[in-house]
């Protein structure tokens, strides 16, 4: 939370000094004055990346994920990580980069969780005894999902949010224990930032620690409730189509940049230096373009007299500081505008003057920009041209953005698309049925329009219902529109599943890593298959390389040295199964039972030996030297290794696999033999469809009408 506080903290200033730039006529000046701080930031933004951590890159949601679907991505966790995210992340929301910082915060949350619950680092020195029994595979996803929780926790202040989000979209495997430990978590991560939130406005100590304030733990507070009518859901079903449409969209192209990317990069491979000057060159190229639109483009935008309404006399004026119902908000941007003069009407304050709407909604950090957006009995601030200009420059540049070597989140962009695609039609609803003040009508506001439609696109690139849901009432305490965002994100999700994937779940497949679905879905000619007309028999890799109870130092290390599986089933001398052991467990046990009358090795050793390093030198060396000592492996295999019949329906096998979170899956005959091996890319979908294709071509020509 501290870090998101020093991010728009960077970036206020950095437009204060702008503004001052502008102001007095220096267009050229501020665009100078902008573009070069901000090229700066993202330059440094880019290179730590580059140069020192690439896994620090993106928001680091799909790695995650993944994690917690059990698939292991390297140096994800590591304390470099951790560090170059952060100052990365800082960088590119402070420069004004079309970004958030949400995304890695979700990340850091579950990159903390994960690593410092262990009290082991190799780089501090850290090793705390105390802390052993943590150090397992389970614990340590719980541990990260709870991270991750808590993450969300503080990035919106929305502690229930954060629960649900780990929850839905995280975490693979849920109980009751890693429920409350999650809860307990975001509890206290929400705490934590409300505590310093409370004391600190950016860099400013305010003295207030301890006064929590809405506007402090609140980040987008809707100041003005207003009545809902049954009519709402109207638009709010409109909306949700739009928004799953446009987000399915977003991944769309996203997808199509990441993969032209790709093919950018492979063909600059040929020097390391030069590939690497490519992938900092790109996030300039955006923050330069970024920086020229936000400038020119406000230029040419004439400057608007608002309008509002009050007690019936002329509409001519720029906002108030009594009770009146409609207004325009006093944080309008100026730009070159003619200066605001204030006049007592009655005794209430007003401002006679003009602003530029399409810098109120471009210019501005996107945390402002929303939050105008949002605003409520403000119908004629942002006029539909600005918006509709500004929807078509930001959408494409934070499509771009995403997959940069920054590290960056999607949260606020996708919140600013769908509040400038919510308002625009919110405003053509206004000019179309005109501004009401009774109860009734109240509804139409083009406030409430931007927010429906935040919610409509986040669900249509995110795909997220009951988290996203409740994070936006905890965001913007608007407790009244929780019934339209719900049908909008049900809406949008539906709309966007029949076009794409989620946002994510697609970049986990551009990045080749196997996902399983909570449901396996596969076709053939286009039509869905059921899995359940299959056998496990029928996606098993076959034949599986096997170890016995007592092989030979030799025969172990040949076999680890020929192939390259995580692990294999371990067998009697009649070749039936009685259990199952790692790569590492054979690797760590040969390295380290060098002296015959050692008779095992310790759990302690398991811990802190790792066999990656030299490995293939030492079993080189094994083969000649220990070759004839047999090591029994009964004391370190898994003897209650998850095994299925051929004939088991493969529908649940998929549904076990995943619900265990297993790595392999062992598939056996009638008499215990084993036949096969299931592991997580042989149940992927487009296997799965490689392997069952055929099937299925040959039932239906012995069986046309089937």
């Amino acid at each position: 939370s501290s870090g998101i506080n020093a991010e728009y903290g960077i970036s206020e200033n950095m437009h204060d000094l702008v503004m001052r730039q502008i102001e007095i006529g220096d267009i050229m000046g501020g665009w100078v004055l902008l573009t070069g701080t901000s090229i700066l930031l993202v330059l440094l933004s880019a290179a730590i990346v580059v140069v020192w951590c690439p896994e620090a890159g993106g928001s680091g949601l799909p790695e995650l994920i993944a994690y917690l679907n059990g698939t292991n991505v390297r140096r994800i966790f590591s304390l470099k990580t951790y560090v170059v995210k952060f100052i990365s992340c800082l960088l590119a929301v402070g420069s004004g980069m079309p970004v958030g910082p949400e995304g890695p915060m979700i990340a850091l949350g579950g990159l903390i969780g994960a690593s410092v619950s262990q009290f082991k680092s190799k780089v501090l020195k850290i090793d705390i005894a105390l802390f052993k029994r943590l150090r397992n595979s389970e614990d340590r996803r719980n541990f990260l999902t709870a991270g991750a929780g808590a993450g969300v926790s503080a990035a919106f202040g929305a502690p229930v949010g954060g629960l649900l989000f780990a929850m839905e979209e995280v975490s693979s495997f849920w109980s009751d224990k890693l429920g409350w430990q999650t809860f307990f978590c975001c509890m206290v991560a929400a705490f934590t930032a409300d505590l310093f939130n409370s004391a600190f406005d950016k860099f400013e100590y305010t003295g207030n620690f301890g006064l929590f304030q809405k506007d402090n733990y609140i980040i987008f507070h809707v100041e003005n409730y207003i009545p809902l009518n049954l009519l709402v859901f109207l638009p709010a079903i409109l909306l949700g189509g739009i928004g799953g449409v446009l987000g399915a969209l977003f991944t769309f192209l996203n997808l199509k940049i990441v993969r032209l990317r790709r093919a950018i990069q492979a063909k600059c491979t040929s020097s390391r230096y030069f590939l690497g000057f490519v992938k900092i060159i790109e996030p300039i190229l955006i923050m330069t373009l970024v920086c020229s639109l936000k400038v020119l483009v406000s230029d040419l935008f004439p400057c608007h007299t608002p309008q509002c309404y009050f007690n019936g006399s002329s509409p001519e004026c720029l906002g108030h500081g009594g009770d009146d119902k409609f207004h325009t908000e006093l944080t309008v941007e100026i730009f070159t505008c003619k200066f605001r003069d204030t006049v007592f009407i009655n005794g209430t304050e007003h401002f006679n003057g003009t602003y530029n709407p399409f810098a109120t909604v471009f210019f501005a950090s996107g945390e402002e920009a929303i939050h105008h957006l949002f605003s409520r009995q403000t119908h004629n601030e942002l006029p539909p041209l600005p918006l509709a200009i500004a929807l078509l420059l930001y959408f494409p540049l934070a499509c771009w953005t995403a997959g940069t070597s920054i590290a960056s989140g999607l949260v606020v962009p996708m919140l600013l698309i769908g509040g400038l695609f919510g308002r625009l039609v919110g405003c053509l609803a206004v000019l179309i049925f005109g501004v009401h003040t009774t109860p009734f009508w109240a509804w139409l506001d083009p406030g409430a329009f931007a927010l429906i439609g935040a919610a409509s696109f986040f669900g249509g690139v995110s795909r997220l219902t009951m988290s996203l849901a409740v994070i936006l009432m905890e965001m913007t305490n608007d407790i009244q529109f929780l019934l339209p965002i719900m049908v909008t994100i049900m809406v949008a999700k539906w709309s966007g599943d029949l076009l794409t994937h989620s946002f994510y779940h697609a970049l986990l497949e551009v990045r080749c890593i196997p996902f399983l679905d909570s449901e396996p879905f596969i076709t053939h000619n286009k039509q869905p298959v059921s899995l359940e007309l299959f056998k496990a028999g029928d996606a098993m890799s076959s034949p599986v390389v096997c170890v016995k109870k007592d092989e030979t130092v030799a025969e172990l290390a040949q076999k680890l040295l020929d192939y390259g599986h995580s692990g294999f089933p371990v067998v009697n001398n009649n070749n039936q199964l009685i259990g199952s052991i790692t790569r590492r467990i054979v690797a760590v046990v040969l390295e380290c039972n060098f002296d015959e009358n050692k008779k095992a090795v310790s759990y302690d050793e398991f811990l802190q030996h790792d066999p990656s390093y030299r490995q293939k030198m030492i079993l080189e060396k094994l083969l000649t030297e220990e070759g004839d000592r047999k090591v029994d492996l009964e004391l370190y295999m898994n003897q209650s290794a998850v095994s299925v019949p051929a004939s088991f329906s493969l529908h649940r096998t998929y549904v076990l696999f995943r619900t265990l979170g297993l790595r392999h899956l062992i598939v056996t005959d009638d008499s215990n033999t084993v036949v096969g091996m299931l592991s997580r890319k042989d149940l992927m979908g487009h296997a799965l469809e490689d392997r069952l294709g055929p099937i299925v071509t040959d039932i239906l020509q012995r069986h046309p009408t089937a």
